[in-house]
């Protein structure tokens, strides 16, 4: 099994990950893990921990989690979008064909607001991006 596993452990944090090298090369043959440093997801922050020296490879590999890491969470960000728009077809579904007058009383005007608010939202920005991207003196018109 030692053979096996990575030099690096990253135990997942709130905004990141601790990180330890992993060290199966001892008398005892067992696993031990040595925190190294401390790494932030949210600013790309790298702390050493404690008075350690972090080496060439360890920020290589460091660095290689945080970009993956970071590319990995913004893939669950669109993939829970997608799933929000699956779950306002659910509830539409729902809404047509099994809800009663009670449960739609108990969440008509929470869903209006979200989706009023998500609408007002999307709007805008749909409308600065078509802004952005319009050719410059498009928007003039001749009166």
């Amino acid at each position: 099994m030692a053979g096996d596993l990575p030099d690096y452990y990253f135990r997942i944090r709130e905004n990141g990950a601790a990180v330890f090298r992993v060290d199966t090369e001892n008398r005892q043959r067992r696993i031990e893990m040595d925190q190294i440093a401390l790494v932030n997801v949210k600013n790309g922050e790298i702390k050493a921990h404690g008075d350690r020296q972090l080496s060439e490879a360890d920020l290589l590999e460091i660095r290689r989690w945080l970009r993956d890491r970071v590319a990995l969470l913004a893939q669950r960000d669109i993939d829970d979008i997608h799933r929000a728009v699956d779950y306002l077809n659910l509830t539409t579904q729902w809404v047509q064909s099994k809800a009663s007058d009670e449960q739609l009383e108990n969440v008509t005007d929470a869903l209006l607001l979200a989706m009023h608010d998500l609408r007002s939202v999307l709007v805008r920005k749909k409308a600065d991006r078509l802004l952005k991207n319009m050719p410059q003196g498009a928007d003039d018109s001749d009166d």
